[in-house]
Order: C-alpha cells, then sequence, then structure tokens
C-alpha cells in the first residue's frame, strides 16, 4: 500500500518512533502523529494490540513488538523502523511500568527495579539506539514522558516519582549532549489523565475525575488527545527552539 502525500501538514514525513504505543497515551500519541503527516512505529511488549493499532492507522504505522529493557530488542526494533521507513526523526519514550505503592520501607527490591528499569533504563536504551539513526537522518526531537510527580512528591509511591524525576533531568542532560546533532531533548509531565490505569484504584474514570480533578487548578484530569498535542508540539518545528525543558500538561497540579 503506497504511503500517501501528506508533506504539507506539520508532522509532514517526519518518522517517530514510540514505546508503549499499545493503548492511552502512546495510541493516542501515535494517532495524533499520523493527523499531523507524520508516520508512527508503533513499539509496545503487546504485539497483539500494538498490532491492532497499526492495522487500525494504515500504511503511515508499522507495529513492532519490543522490550524497552532489552537492548537486543530495541536495537531490532529500531533498525526495523529504519529499513521501513528509511529514517527515524523521533523518539517519544512511553512506555511506563505498573505503579506499585509503596514507601522505601515496604517496597521491595524487585518492584523498584521494575520500575526504573522500564521507566528510566528505558528511556536510555530507547535513546541510545534511536539518537545515531536520528543524526543521519539530519537531527529530530526526542519526547520523554515524565509526570507531574517528576516535580512534586506523592505518598507511598518512591519508585515512580523517582523515576519520572530521573527522566526530566535525562532529557536535560541529553539536550546538552545533542544539541550540536540537531537534536533536541524534552520531557513532557502530564498530571492525572484519564486511562485504564486509573482504574487499578478506581471503580470507573467517573469516580477517577471527582477524585483527583479537584487537585488540579482546571478541575478536572485530561484526556489523552490532550497529552498528544502536546507530544505532537515536542516533536514538530514549533517548537524549533525548545529543548531541554519539561512541559508540564498537568492542568495546574504542580502550581499549588
Amino acid at each position: 500500500m503506497a504511503i500517501p502525500d501528506q508533506s504539507g501538514k506539520r508532522l509532514g514525513g517526519k518518522v517517530v518512533f514510540i514505546t508503549g504505543a499499545a493503548s492511552a497515551i502512546g495510541a493516542a500519541i501515535a494517532r495524533r502523529c499520523i493527523a499531523e503527516g507524520g508516520r508512527a512505529i508503533c513499539a509496545d511488549a503487546s504485539p497483539d494490540s500494538v498490532a491492532n493499532l497499526a492495522a487500525e492507522l494504515g500504511s503511515c504505522a508499522l507495529a513492532l513488538e519490543c522490550d524497552v529493557t532489552d537492548q537486543r530488542s530495541m536495537a531490532r526494533s529500531m533498525s526495523a523502523a529504519f529499513d521501513h521507513f528509511e529514517r527515524v526523526d523521533g523518539l517519544v519514550h512511553n512506555a511506563a511500568a505498573p505503579s506499585l505503592d509503596g514507601t522505601v520501607v515496604d517496597l521491595d527490591e524487585e518492584q523498584w527495579r521494575l520500575e526504573i528499569d522500564v521507566t528510566l533504563t528505558g528511556a536510555f536504551i530507547a535513546s541510545k539506539f534511536a539518537v545515531p539513526l536520528m543524526i543521519s537522518s539530519g537531527g529530530g526531537s526526542i519526547v520523554l514522558v515524565a509526570s507531574q510527580f517528576g516535580h512534586v512528591a506523592t505518598g507511598k509511591a518512591v519508585a515512580y516519582c523517582a523515576a519520572k524525576a530521573g527522566l526530566v533531568h535525562l532529557a536535560k542532560a541529553m539536550a546538552v549532549d545533542h544539541a550540536g546533532d540537531g537534536i533536541r531533548v524534552n520531557s513532557l509531565s502530564p498530571g492525572a489523565v484519564a486511562t485504564s490505569r486509573l482504574l487499578q484504584r478506581w471503580p470507573d474514570l467517573e469516580t477517577a475525575n471527582k477524585d483527583l480533578g479537584p487537585a488540579h487548578l482546571l478541575g478536572r484530569i485530561a484526556q489523552p488527545d490532550e497529552i498528544a498535542a502536546a507530544a505532537a508540539f515536542l516533536l514538530s518545528p514549533d517548537a524549533s527552539f525548545v529543548t531541554g525543558t519539561d512541559l508540564l500538561a498537568d492542568g495546574g497540579f504542580a502550581t499549588r
């Protein structure tokens, strides 16, 4: 199937590799990239879900099974993406581990390592293999999806808070290292978002919004499409002078 020419759009022709793309925020970012004229490499550890997403999105998308904690898996996926689209212009690291409650006393080391490995080390591994391909493509943009809890702490979430704060500073350090390569690096910190992850703690999204919304200045939680719009901005030429920063798309949560 021929890939349509969408060069007139904001992300026209740009190829974006998205980890954790199978659902929620990742899937919304993939859809937004294509709507903006780009191509989406939908990478996820859930092969059936990501294949269904790519089938929905058509010839502008490529589904890849990928374990962000495994360098060999990531190397294969990046190579396959480059072979398919012949370039990589962007990376969105959105993969996240199941968030597990716990203080440093009651969280075990395996749970700690899972959070750090997927969220923070996964960003390191994905960037390690994306940066050379982006350099060969003439530069690009990297977006690390962090959290408002990378700025302010919440109780019994030490691994999550530490991992997300690490992403914010990793983006800054990478921005320093790769500005000369024409690569911009930023983090994106959402507030609470209406996704299935909230259903681990609330019976439905309406109840979650009722409980969590008042903590945000806008009085509600976000929709995945709103976070995708922020990611698309950071990936696009509209953010051409934006690097080494964190974009708080948190409805004012961290302002309080």
